[in-house]
């Protein structure tokens, strides 16, 4: 892994964690970004082999504490105080082997562990702990096609849709001349229709020019008449209005 790149780390590490949802679980991603990201700080540092392993190793069991034995910030400070105090610089132990970090290794551990883990650690509680509702990013729905005509749906209504699009996808084809010839057979000859008189008779005939003069006088005087009568009402009723008033004048 120290020759990968952060494509092939984060790979690496995927198949060591066993995430296989880390497009689709928020969890997964997070953690993943977790390890990813110290590893990849640890790289930076130059550190040995068991550098490397305690580090990473350290990384987890403070994620453990969180999520298993739910410890608070204070405990997991105090808890890594102790961590460091065992595998950080001494000064009483006399054989340099068994210093895993210097001084300046323990304090770069103290310092990023701030930043990454300590500083969200009110949002990585909020991982373990909350629970959260399941986005649904896909459903499933049926959709029922028109079948053509002679089922068991009706035919569309021809106004809900496009001329074009009836014409060219739900309108029946014309019937061949084959078929139709074959619905005149089954209907039999058609009875002979009377033809149509060629000739047009005049409605006139047989009416003189004084018949056509008298009929339109008596119309005309009917309506005049009743027009009349009409224009007589209207003018006695306005009278009668005018007449009032102007005994209510003469009264004033």
């Amino acid at each position: 892994m120290l020759a990968e790149d952060v494509d092939g780390v984060q790979q690496k590490l995927e198949m060591f964690l066993n995430f296989k949802n880390i497009k689709t679980c928020l969890k997964e991603a997070i953690l993943l970004d977790y390890y990813v990201s110290g590893f990849l700080w640890a790289r930076g540092m130059d550190f040995s082999i068991i550098q490397y392993s305690q580090f990473m190793t350290l990384l987890d069991m403070l994620l453990h504490n969180l999520k298993a034995l739910h410890m608070s910030l204070e405990d997991s400070l105090k808890w890594l105080g102790e961590v460091m105090a065992e595998i950080g610089p001494s000064h009483l132990q006399k054989n340099e082997n068994w210093n895993i970090f210097d001084i300046k290794q323990a304090n770069a551990i103290i310092d990023y562990l701030k930043i990454s883990l300590f500083q969200h650690y009110k949002l990585y509680e909020f991982l373990f702990y909350s629970t959260r509702e399941e986005i649904v990013i896909g459903a499933e729905q049926m959709i029922e096609v028109v079948k053509p005509s002679g089922g068991l749906f009706p035919n569309p209504l021809e106004e809900g849709i496009s001329f074009d699009i009836y014409s060219t996808f739900i309108k029946p084809p014309p019937a061949s001349d084959t078929e139709m010839k074959g619905l005149d057979q089954e209907q039999g000859p058609k009875e002979p229709q009377p033809e149509a008189s060629t000739s047009d008779t005049d409605p006139l005939v047989g009416f003189t020019i004084e018949d056509v003069k008298s009929v339109l006088g008596q119309v005309t005087d009917d309506i005049l008449i009743s027009i009349q009568t009409e224009i007589n009402e209207k003018l006695q009723i306005q009278e009668e209005a005018f007449n009032a008033r102007i005994e209510k004048l003469k009264k004033a």
